[in-house]
């Protein structure tokens, strides 16, 4: 029987990994690939397996939604909190209790049940999903600017704990009869916010300060940052706090601070990420029964409009209204409310607990996540493109090797690769212009190893080997970008044709172009103008200077740095869209 289940196992997850290509030619989430297969191999499915055990699924969530909230925050930059970090909080907080009150009235209304359960269907799919914005944000090549993808990424890693309060006290409630006391609920959401930040941001310190004392086999780093998080994750659990916010802090942390074997931590950790993101979807797709799913398809189709098209929407409106997001930007945001695994096992909470209408709260929240997935996954780079969201991005190492030896510092072996129109014509290595205090190593071709001389001409297919810090990483890969020269996100179309710094003022713009510019001041800085626009400028924010359209290039904190310049006038509709 064992044997059985192991051959089972493994072929449904040979099966998820061989077609997940298929995923991306047609557009569809590989989360609903995962979730599509779980469903085929269940009961109603060919695979026949029978397979009710909500406390094995519970489990598994936990373990699953841990590991890939951990990696989450391995990759959120500290810089990421500057710009996103208050409107993710506040959609983490006051958005999610808005969604789930609007969306449980709408279940209340529909399916005629007590107002108690039917806030409790709203509050289990309130919060949007680390697992799905994770994997769509990162794996779908989308480069979104820098305020829209860390107001996402913070948000879906923190909204956890005020559903999973919600939830509880809901869910307390019904059991009491309404006799659950007000002080208790507030301890309880005290609890799970002031735990799961304390332990999180704690655990994380304390992790890395062990990682850069310890000598181990470096394949032995990874797995200390896995079970060191899980140390964290059920360590802050059994205080009362949240343990996904402290695991995901506890990530941030790491990632952001000199730990070693970082890169291979982090290459480690992104196949343990989808190895618990197959995992988590395969079986919540065993644990759904289809057929029972049948009666509750058009009901279940109202909550999930309600939810995408009203109380999301609201929620938006309602909280990032201070944080001066452009319309376009909070159209997108509204958009990827995804619903992934977290709805699905916050119902496995009033299952477990044995509640009247339990089942019909795991349905419809099944359901949610199925409409969730199919439309707002398959629509959101097609969104994002036609919002123009995104910005250009350098290309990304095929490998990053930390030396971590003694008296290496920091430095590391990079490897690009030279593919795309750009490389199709061949560039003498001279005219590489290599940034300063980076070295090559040396080139490959054809499986031979080189040292390339000044005239030595580098061309598509190389494979250029140099040794520089992390900190220079952007800058190499802006220098090996791949980008075809025809893409619209190419520098010189998307930031204009002249480059200016941060610090040039007005009048300098006006004295050298020759144009007038009104509405603003002579001595005002560029960098200035877009604070005073922006709040906290990113990377492709625009600004209209009368004939001129600024876009930002660089940035260090709030200071705008360079600057792009485009000298091409436009209609007055097309100059408001820009700006």
């Amino acid at each position: 029987m064992t044997t059985d289940l192991l051959l089972f196992i493994g072929l449904l997850l040979s099966l998820s990994i061989l077609l997940s290509p298929l995923s991306s030619r047609v557009g569809m989430p590989v989360l609903l690939l995962f979730l599509a297969i779980g469903m085929l191999a269940g009961e109603d499915g060919p695979g026949g397996l029978p397979f009710n055990d909500f406390g094995t699924g519970f489990l598994v969530g936990n373990l699953a939604l841990a590991i890939i909230l951990l990696d989450g925050g391995l990759r959120t930059r500290h810089e990421s909190f500057r710009v996103g970090l208050k409107p993710a909080l506040g959609l983490a907080t006051v958005g999610v209790a808005i969604t789930a009150g609007l969306t449980g009235l709408a279940a209340f209304w529909l399916f005629d049940l007590p107002l108690a359960v039917a806030l409790l269907m709203g509050a289990i799919v309130s919060s949007t999903d680390a697992a799905a914005v994770f994997s769509l944000l990162q794996g779908r090549g989308l480069h979104l600017n820098d305020r829209v993808s860390a107001t996402l990424e913070i948000e879906s890693g923190s909204n956890d704990p005020m559903a999973i309060f919600l939830t509880l006290v809901l869910l307390s409630f019904i059991q009491s009869s309404g006799q659950a006391p007000l002080l208790e609920s507030l301890w309880l959401l005290i609890q799970q916010f002031g735990l799961g930040v304390a332990g999180g941001l704690l655990g994380g310190w304390l992790l890395a300060a062990l990682i850069n004392r310890v000598q181990l086999v470096p394949a032995f780093y990874p797995l200390l940052v896995a079970s060191g998080g899980l140390v964290v994750f059920a360590g802050i659990n059994s205080l009362g706090g949240s343990g996904f916010l402290a695991i995901y802090l506890s990530g941030v942390v790491l990632g952001n601070r000199r730990i070693r074997m970082l890169p291979a931590v982090l290459q480690m950790h992104d196949g343990l990420a989808w190895l618990a993101q197959m995992a988590l979807f395969l079986i919540l797709g065993l644990l759904v029964t289809p057929s029972e799913l049948v009666d509750l398809l058009i009901p279940g189709l109202v909550i999930a409009a309600v939810l995408i098209l009203l109380a999301r929407p609201v929620a938006v409106l309602a909280t990032l209204w201070p944080f001066g997001f452009h319309a376009r930007e909070k159209v997108f945001i509204s958009w990827v409310g995804l619903r992934g695994a977290v709805p699905i096992v916050l119902a496995l909470f009033p299952v477990m607990a044995g509640i009247e209408h339990a089942h019909l709260l795991f349905n419809v929240a099944f359901c949610v996540v199925l409409v969730s997935l199919l439309v707002q996954g398959t629509t959101l780079a097609p969104l994002a493109h036609r919002l123009r969201l995104e910005v250009p991005s350098g290309q990304e190492p095929r490998r990053r090797l930390p030396l971590d030896l003694p008296g290496s510092g920091d430095h590391e072996l990079m490897v690009f690769e030279l593919t795309g129109e750009r490389w199709r014509e061949p560039l003498p290595f001279s005219e590489l212009n290599l940034p300063r205090h980076v070295i090559c190593a040396g080139v490959f071709r054809d499986s031979e190893l080189f040292h390339p001389a000044a005239e030595t001409e580098l061309a598509e297919g190389d494979l250029v080997a140099v040794m520089a810090s992390p900190g220079q990483l952007d800058e190499m890969s802006k220098l090996f970008d791949t980008h075809p020269r025809t893409s619209p996100l190419e520098d010189r179309q998307f930031f204009g044709e002249f480059v200016l710094n941060g610090d040039a003022t007005v009048g300098d713009v006006e004295l050298f172009y020759g144009i007038d510019i009104s509405g603003y001041e002579p001595g005002d800085t560029l960098s200035e103008c877009f604070r005073r626009a922006h709040g906290h400028p990113v990377v492709g924010d625009k600004l209209r200077m009368g004939p001129i359209k600024l876009v930002v290039k660089a940035v260090s904190g709030d200071a705008v740095t360079r600057v792009g310049l485009n000298l091409h006038s436009r209609s007055a509709n097309a100059q408001n869209m820009e700006s």
